[in-house]
């Protein structure tokens, strides 16, 4: 099979288009013919190794040799003990800890995938499951009349959260660059903040703020939430995640506000409940671009740079 791979980490250089063995199922596990691999900013962080948190598993060297998590296509065989699933079945999930989406096949375990209900391509399913679910947590304490802020708005996980945010009766506010101020709009957003030319912790105070790219230090984050209000982050710089990972839960407790991490499982039953937005109308994917394996390097700088309007996905 056709396959992208890395021994070291590095820019997207270091990858190459490579033929390998087709992988054997172990068991519990599945082997899927990959129809589509959504590209995610952990891919990109992963690659590179930075922030050292990408690094865990493999601290000198990749733990996989082939990325991408996100993913959508047909089951080609099963292990032994698999229960559910079939040859033929329609499937995707969020394979984080095997990856291997960007290649012709990859095996994930059952129990990370879920079939592809009728009606969604394999394109679709394949942006939904981390930045779906990540957007889903971040919005799940939203009401009518909130003030809602979200910092990195225009990638993955921002353009399902402003939709989720805006269906709940919110007022959003994104934080990116200024390029995708009408994208933004576009998806409902009601203010545009650009993060190049403006503080977004001094913009006012909001009740839910939802952080994917969080830098600044924990006092000045805090500084945005108003008072019984919540912030959670879900990647960024090491300083700022440890930073609410350690101080969050006394710094709030001082301040009468929740601060955190947004922390998900990426299971089935997380990212089903979005996908059936999806299907009912209520949340649009919006692909900005299709590419095939040997443009995966460039798909990565793309997405890692922040420079995709939602999802950028990959079909071997």
């Amino acid at each position: 099979m056709r396959a992208v791979v890395y021994d070291r980490y590095g820019p997207p250089e270091v990858l190459r288009l490579v033929d390998l063995p087709r992988p054997e199922p172990a068991h519990g596990q599945v082997l899927v013919r990959v129809r589509a691999t959504s590209v995610n900013l952990s891919d990109y962080e992963t690659l590179r190794g930075k922030p050292l948190y990408s690094r865990i598993g493999g601290l000198r060297r990749p733990a996989r040799s082939v990325l991408g998590s996100d993913i959508a296509g047909e089951v080609e065989a099963v292990g032994p003990g698999v229960q559910d699933l079939r040859p033929g079945d329609r499937v995707y999930g969020d394979n984080l800890m095997l990856k291997g989406g960007f290649a012709e096949f990859a095996v994930a375990p059952e129990r990370v995938l879920t079939p592809i209900p009728d009606g969604l391509t394999f394109a679709q399913a394949a942006s939904i499951p981390q930045a779906g679910v990540i957007a889903a947590i971040g919005t799940a304490r939203v009401e009518r009349g909130m003030r809602v802020l979200i910092n990195g708005a225009g990638g993955g996980s921002g353009m399902f959260a402003i939709q989720l945010a805006k269906e709940a009766g919110a007022h959003v506010t994104g934080v990116d660059n200024a390029a995708k101020g009408e994208f933004m709009r576009s998806l409902g957003v009601d203010v545009v903040i650009d993060y190049r030319t403006q503080d977004y912790t001094r913009s006012g105070r909001y009740d839910v703020v939802l952080d994917m790219v969080a830098h600044r230090s924990i006092l000045a984050r805090s500084r945005a939430v108003a008072r019984g209000g919540s912030y959670q982050c879900v990647g960024g710089s090491v300083p700022a995640v440890l930073g609410a990972v350690i101080w969050g839960g006394l710094l709030g407790a001082v301040t009468h506000r929740s601060i955190g991490m947004a922390m998900a499982t990426g299971g089935p039953d997380e990212f089903r409940p979005v996908a059936d937005r999806v299907l009912s109308g209520a949340l649009t994917v919006h692909i900005d671009r299709t590419v095939s394996l040997p443009e995966v390097p460039e798909a990565l700088r793309y997405s890692g740079e922040g420079r995709a309007l939602g999802k950028v996905v990959v079909t071997p």
